[in-house]
């Protein structure tokens, strides 16, 4: 290294796939990070030979790429991984309910939360979104990783809810979180569904929402026994309802979205509304194939998300881009979902679709260094032939070596330097 410019961090040697418009493969690059932001990214030897770094990560052998963005996850479910397996939708939620009312308060989502920080960093995730019960413990637990999670209070009009907190005085507690959200920090806010909630109280959440310019995040036509339920309740399909509402937009990010028709994905192209795609957790819960090549064409952002441990089993991102690029070809169209695009959509397109595409999703100068290293020296790997190509259809979590996030290395080497391991895992097995 040369006697350059100062710099905190400097990944060299390795492929670095920058997922930036223009699809930039440099091979034997590098990106130089400085006070959590890149600075710079290109070959390798001419950015050793400009900065002199306080530390180095050395990905020779290895793939360079953004971190991946979960767009839609419960991560304290995994205190409940494995108890409702080979159910449907409803019998799922019938069991799960329960046990949340049993097992969740603040000390247990810390616990549950710091193994799904563990599991995320070593599967290469680097930002989630999660909507779940006391996302106050939920923050505190993924900022002592040092771990990116956006979350916020969340609404659902039910019987005795974990947090005991009332629908009637959830506005006044979540206008007060929002309120107290640091600077420069994505406010967001979580309406559960149009069948836990009414159109009145949709419409009072979404105008709290958009007073503090926040992301609203709901679920939505998940299967279509939700779609005959809200046409029962409301007269209204859940995403029609959203729009005579005039709730849809650009601020709104719909998880799921299986069931749609042709006017529905119409309503979400015109008025920007993203999706969350799960397609590991849609199809164990037979929920069906969300219409993700019917909305890609449409103009509709779609990003990637595992959903809760207990529906999806792990919060593997990178197995969500599997399923994804294969599972919309069984119409017959080996295109419809290209393995370019299912990396996408977990990177640049799901920073998108949480309205953070200008900071996160792709490895360029000016934007926050949350980056990972694939370790190619694997057989599956062999011949090195496309690299969007083996992270669609041969890369697995196991197979990440090194985790950064804002510039701060979370795993060197599948180390990991910011959480305890066998304490996080013995912390929830305790619980349960």
């Amino acid at each position: 290294m040369s006697d350059g410019e100062e710099l905190d961090l400097l990944v060299h040697g390795g492929t670095v796939l920058t997922v930036d418009a223009a699809s930039t493969v440099v091979e034997d690059g590098a990106v130089a990070v400085r006070d959590g932001a890149i600075v710079a990214v290109g070959p390798a030897d001419e950015l050793c030979a400009r900065y002199s770094p306080a530390d180095e990560l050395h990905a020779r052998g290895g793939l360079v790429m953004p971190g991946l963005v979960n767009t839609h996850t419960h991560l304290a479910m995994t205190l409940l991984r494995g108890s409702a397996d080979d159910v449907t939708l409803q019998e799922f939620l019938g069991r799960v309910l329960p046990a949340e009312a049993r097992l969740l308060n603040p000390a247990n989502v810390t616990a549950a939360v710091r193994l799904a920080v563990a599991e995320s960093i070593r599967a290469g995730v680097t930002s989630a979104l999660d909507m779940y019960w006391f996302h106050e413990a939920a923050e505190q637990a993924a900022r002592e990783a040092g771990w990116r999670l956006l979350t916020g209070p969340t609404f659902m009009d039910v019987p005795d809810p974990p947090d005991s907190r009332a629908y009637g005085t959830r506005l006044d507690w979540a206008r007060r979180d929002l309120a107290a959200r640091p600077s420069g920090t994505r406010p967001v806010l979580f309406a559960h569904s149009a069948y836990t909630l009414s159109p009145e109280q949709l419409a009072e959440i979404f105008a709290l929402g958009r007073e503090f310019g926040a992301l609203i995040h709901i679920h939505a036509s998940e299967n279509a026994a939700e779609v005959a339920t809200v046409e029962v309740k409301h007269g209204k399909r859940p995403v029609e309802l959203l729009d005579s509402l005039g709730l849809l937009g650009p601020d709104v990010l719909l998880a799921h979205a299986v069931d749609l028709t042709g006017a529905e994905i119409a309503a979400l192209a015109r008025t920007g509304t993203s999706v969350a795609h799960c397609p590991v957790s849609n199809l164990k819960l037979g929920c069906g194939i969300a219409p993700v090549p019917r909305l890609l064409s449409a103009g509709v952002t779609v990003g990637l998300g595992t959903d809760g441990a207990v529906s999806s089993n792990t919060l593997d991102v990178l197995g969500a881009v599997r399923q994804a690029a294969l599972v919309h070809k069984a119409d017959g169209d080996p295109t419809a979902v290209g393995a370019e695009q299912a990396v996408r959509m977990a990177t640049a397109e799901g920073a998108r679709a949480l309205g953070l595409g200008a900071e996160l999703g792709s490895l360029e100068a000016g934007k926050r260094a949350d980056l990972i290293v694939i370790d190619l020296d694997r057989p599956h790997f062999a011949p090195r032939h496309d690299p969007w190509s083996m992270l669609a259809y041969a890369a697995g979590a196991c197979d990440v070596r090194d985790t950064v996030v804002d510039g701060r290395i979370l795993m060197r080497d599948r180390a990991l330097t910011t959480l305890d391991e066998g304490s996080v895992v013995a912390g929830l097995e305790g619980i349960v």
